[in-house]
């Protein structure tokens, strides 16, 4: 029986679970999850996620919530095939993958999401971008992206000289920044820039790259 995930490739959560499932050549369904009528908030969905958020990953009689979740589930449960994303065979490279995938649900993600929101989301639902809101959260970024800077001026990947979680966990946000006037605080980065170019040029991301468009169809 396919993987069943729910949600949709616009959303950045979702395409962390997508981009996993296809670097570990998983076979699954994507199952639309109308969020523009409040589907995620309807009795059906959250009775899979209580909190109403997509994504869900449903294995058999196994339902997972939040990506960071299912994607170390899909990396564990699919470690023969594809890149070994958490490296399950060494344990200090494995520790260093979780150190800095938990960098960016803390320190990234935080100051990476509110920028995507005003700049794609505010004027989707019609609103103007508060300027307030993405400098604030600018000079947040920056200060991640130097340490960023730094690491990967010694290592080609966060984590060490391997593709894992850690950078595949960057990639749909990073996808939303790259489209603002604030690509240019990668651009500005070498080493960080460098890192950028490689992990969204993989087979994975292309897969999914053409559905990240705001306001296409997403039923």
């Amino acid at each position: 029986m396919a993987l069943k995930l729910y949600g949709l490739p616009m959303s950045t959560n979702t395409t962390r679970a997508i981009i996993c499932l296809h670097e570990k050549e998983v076979d699954f369904e994507l199952v639309p999850v109308n969020v523009f009528t409040a589907e995620h908030k309807q009795p059906p969905f959250l009775s899979k996620n209580p909190f109403g958020l997509i994504p869900v990953l449903e294995d058999g009689e196994l339902i997972l919530f939040e990506s960071r979740a299912i994607t170390a589930y899909v990396a564990e449960k699919f470690k023969e095939t594809g890149p070994d994303l958490i490296r399950h065979k060494d344990v200090k490279e494995g520790a260093l993958v979780k150190v800095w995938t938990e960098v960016e649900a803390h320190y990234y993600e935080p100051a990476v999401s509110p920028i995507i929101y005003e700049h794609f989301v505010a004027p989707f639902q019609g609103k103007e971008p508060d300027k307030s809101v993405i400098d604030t959260n600018v000079e947040k970024l920056k200060k991640v992206l130097d340490v960023y800077e730094e690491k990967l001026s010694s290592t080609k990947y966060l984590a060490g000289d391997f593709y894992s979680l850690a950078d595949l966990s960057h990639v749909s946000e990073t996808h939303y920044l790259m489209q603002t006037p604030c690509a240019s605080m990668i651009n500005e980065r070498p080493h960080v820039k460098a890192w950028w170019e490689d992990i969204s040029s993989r087979p994975a991301f292309s897969k999914v790259e053409p559905g990240m468009t705001f306001g296409k169809n997403q039923e």
